[in-house]
């Protein structure tokens, strides 16, 4: 098993991770997380088990699993808040943890035809609010 990075929140949960995100539940090799700031209803995040940076760092079978895991959350956000399209980004200048950003776009949102914001800042939920959007992913999955 991998080592953990006691600075990532993917790694550590708890205060770390609360600072974007929320854990839904652990997929095949990964975790599902309900990134808070949410102007694109539904966005969500797909982390690696383990600190890696780069999809290379891991073998062909674990990324085939991680990219399942991936298509997974997406067939659930599809379902669960029926988007026009989701964008993907797998970013991590900085983070170093091997994740993929599942981003909702909307034809009567905002940013339709371009690209996302990575944080915008525009949208934070009620604790109940993010409960219910949980409940409505995980109904899905």
């Amino acid at each position: 098993m991998a080592e953990k990075d006691p600075n990532c929140g993917y790694c550590v949960g708890g205060e770390p991770l609360a600072k974007f995100g929320i854990k839904i539940c652990d997929l095949k090799v990964s975790q599902l997380i309900l990134f808070k700031e949410q102007t694109k209803p539904g966005r969500c995040i797909v982390a690696y088990k383990d600190h890696v940076s780069e999809m290379v760092d891991i073998s062909e079978e674990e990324m085939h699993l991680f990219m399942d895991d991936v298509v997974h959350a997406a067939r659930a956000i599809h379902k669960a808040f029926k988007p026009d399209k989701v964008n993907y980004g797998a970013y991590g200048d900085t983070g170093c943890h091997l994740h993929m950003h599942l981003c909702p776009k909307y034809k009567d949102g905002d940013e339709w035809g371009g690209i996302f914001q990575m944080n915008p800042q525009k949208t934070f939920l009620t604790d109940a609010e993010y409960e219910e959007m949980i409940k409505k992913i995980k109904e899905a999955l």
